[in-house]
């Protein structure tokens, strides 16, 4: 019996591949049709939407996916019971692998709806399919067997931002580094493809994106076919951070009809942290890129879509049902809306930082940019949880992090464990009332000056990469002229409309509820919301609240 090729810390014929019950086929029957299929039968392709799920009853089959050299060698499946797929079966993007027959026998065919019904009511093959399905789309991922090649340069910003993008939607690729690999660039250089063109994306082995955006990116991938965009949603939620991501979950569970909205990756600001200890039932911490590809495929699970490289740049809010206006062009429209865009991290007041975002200045601290560090000497700005986290998990890889803080103490801002944790660690050096004043380099960041505000000394070091996690900012510009903010631009809800001056602008006679905006049938939860605790429990808690109020709101009568 061939075995999988995949590795797993668990074991693959029982956790990645697992065989069918008898009694689960039975049950997986009801909902699907069985096939006979020949040897040499291809059922599925890369690229492919909405292809079936197969149950082996007889025969075999293998999964193979087609690269530059021909065909590489994924799974086998020659067991009863044995089955097919991996996330795309929930997302409904598309296809990965080729699958083809080994050996004629007979399958059990399931449609993609049946087998999200499956999920969905089947607790016991939810949870048999859904592990096996994450657990194969994590070693595509360790393997970097996917149909997308990126080529590009660890100077290049938009190489990085690319990278962060697949990764933080979980997608398989194969990174190219044209620093170190002398034949892509003399391939590149063949083809004359400039400097400015880098990245260079060979997307499913059939196009060719030189420097693409994100939305081109996605487009490419086929992350949003099967989003239908022209029926009017029981509610729209723009940003999948944790508060977002909450929100769908218990909408779609709960039956709602539910888009939820991002422009990059799920995850948010909290998707940027190496790791996350103080969020409950994980006792031994978990980074926010996890937790948000949990959260994701929870939602999806119960029947959420997702718009995945979009952005909300407009708020239709005169009449109803209310409308938000995508980058793209397109209108959406909503019986209701929770807003769950969260906050960005605050810029340095430095005239040349953005030569160097991307290319030494980072705002997240994941795998990506610590790989880029290597064993440098690097400094983290930012006296809050975020930075803290970050500078413990940088001093893993670096001899030296310096953590730059312009208060004067951390305990007001910082949790107690994370300050034990930076204060004992010999590979961290804590600066309080400190600064950063300069940067300097060409092409990379080379140096930066900071300054002791208590002396007024500064002092220059060859610090290649900075990380800055400093504040916040609320993402609600395109609010404005629509919902009450306060002084900042965060939302005000609830009982903070009442005392906004003595103008909340609140057009009915039944107060406004908890999480709910200054128009009717609007929320805001998370880092948006004015007033917020920046904690990620409290986030999914607003997230989760939300959709209770929002059951609320539509069950009252149109006014």
């Amino acid at each position: 019996m061939a075995s999988p090729p995949i590795p797993s810390a668990l074991d693959a014929r029982t956790q990645i591949f697992p065989a069918l019950t008898p009694e689960q086929i039975k049950r997986v029957a009801y909902m699907g049709k069985t096939r006979r299929v020949d040897r040499g039968e291809i059922l599925f392709e890369p690229g492919d939407t909405n292809i079936p799920f197969f149950v082996l009853l007889s025969g075999s089959m293998e999964i193979v996916q087609p690269d530059l050299r021909g065909e590489r060698l994924i799974a086998i499946h020659d067991r009863r019971g044995e089955f097919t797929g991996e996330m795309t079966m929930i997302s409904g993007q598309r296809s990965l692998v080729r699958g083809r027959v080994t050996q004629p026998g007979e399958f059990l065919e399931l449609a993609p709806e049946a087998l999200r019904a499956v999920v969905a009511k089947d607790a016991e093959l939810s949870e048999t399919l859904l592990r096996a399905f994450i657990l194969r789309r994590v070693a595509l991922i360790q393997l970097g067997f996917g149909n997308v090649i990126l080529l590009g340069s660890r100077h290049s910003a938009r190489t990085l931002e690319i990278r962060e993008f697949l990764s933080g939607n979980g997608y398989p690729y194969t990174y190219v580094d044209l620093d170190t690999d002398r034949t892509s660039q003399d391939l590149l250089d063949h083809f004359h493809v400039k400097a400015s063109e880098i990245p260079v994306i060979v997307c499913g082995a059939r196009n060719v994106l030189r420097n693409p955006s994100t939305a081109e990116l996605a487009n490419c991938l086929g992350f949003n076919l099967n989003v239908d965009t022209g029926n009017v949603r029981d509610v729209i939620i723009a940003g999948a951070g944790p508060a977002g991501l909450a929100a769908a979950v218990y909408a779609a569970s709960e039956g709602l009809d539910v888009l939820l909205i991002e422009t990059r990756a799920p995850g948010g600001q909290a998707g940027s942290s190496s790791k996350i200890e103080n969020y409950l039932g994980f006792p031994t911490g978990i980074s926010g890129q996890e937790l948000a590809a949990r959260a994701s495929t929870q939602a999806q699970k119960f029947g959420a879509h997702m718009l995945i490289a979009r952005s909300v740049v407009h708020l239709k809010c005169e009449r109803r049902p209310y409308e938000v206006e995508l980058n793209t062009g397109e209108t959406l429209a909503a019986r209701s809306i929770v807003i769950a865009t969260g906050a960005q991290y605050n810029k340095l007041h430095l005239a040349n930082l953005a030569q160097f975002e991307g290319k030494g200045v980072y705002y997240g601290a994941t795998y990506i940019e610590s790989q880029l560090c290597g064993e440098d000497e690097l400094a983290v700005v930012g006296g809050g949880n975020s930075a803290g986290q970050a500078a413990v998990f940088l001093s893993q890889t670096s001899p030296k992090v310096h953590v730059l803080v312009r208060s004067g103490e951390l305990k007001s801002t910082m949790s107690r464990y994370l300050i034990q944790r930076i204060v004992e660690n010999p590979r961290i050096r804590l600066h309080l009332n400190t600064e950063i004043v300069s940067l300097r380099g060409d092409d990379h960041l080379e140096t930066v000056t900071w300054r002791d505000n208590n002396t007024g000394e500064t002092s220059t070091h060859a610090i290649h990469h900075v990380f800055v996690m400093t504040g916040a900012s609320p993402r609600t510009e395109w609010l404005r002229g629509c919902l009450a903010l306060d002084q900042q631009g965060f939302i005000r809800t609830g009982r903070d409309l009442e005392a906004a001056d003595g103008n909340s602008g609140w057009p009915l006679k039944r107060r406004a509820q908890m999480l709910e905006t200054s128009l009717p049938d609007v929320f805001a939860v998370g880092d948006v919301r004015a007033g917020n605790v920046k904690r990620v429990a409290s986030a999914v808690g607003e997230g989760a609240i939300s959709i209770y109020m929002v059951h609320r709101a539509l069950a009252e009568p149109e006014p």
